[in-house]
């Protein structure tokens, strides 16, 4: 999947909860990520059929999610890797919405991070 990291998906979970461990960046998340696939849905309709609203209220929901996920991450003791490129960035961008915060918040995690926020 990338040459840095072969299986991204186990990579990024194995580091996820020590990258998210601030109680602002816990929240931002839970408001940022469904943002990020609301409009992510809502740019692919306005790709799909050549529609101007779709496409300009996906656009701006994508940057606006980035930019809280980005303070965010900027709060966390231990950042996260920086991209290797352009194609690393989006993979690992998409992999992140889609499927490891996802997975961070329904298997519990995020949980144990936020009751954990106040040893930190």
């Amino acid at each position: 999947m990338s040459k840095r990291h072969p299986n991204l998906l186990a990579w990024q979970w194995r580091h996820y909860a020590s990258q998210h461990r601030h109680p602002t960046n816990l929240l931002l998340h839970l408001i940022a990520v469904p943002l990020f696939l609301l409009s992510l849905i809502l740019l692919l309709i306005g790709l799909w059929h050549l529609r101007f609203v779709p496409l300009a209220l996906g656009s701006i929901g994508l940057i606006a999610s980035l930019a809280l996920q980005a303070h965010g991450h900027r709060l966390e003791q231990q950042p996260a890797e920086p991209f290797a490129s352009k194609s690393d960035a989006l993979k690992r961008l998409l992999l992140e919405q889609c499927v490891t915060f996802p997975r961070f918040l329904f298997s519990g995690a995020w949980w144990r991070a936020w009751r954990q926020r106040r040893r930190h």
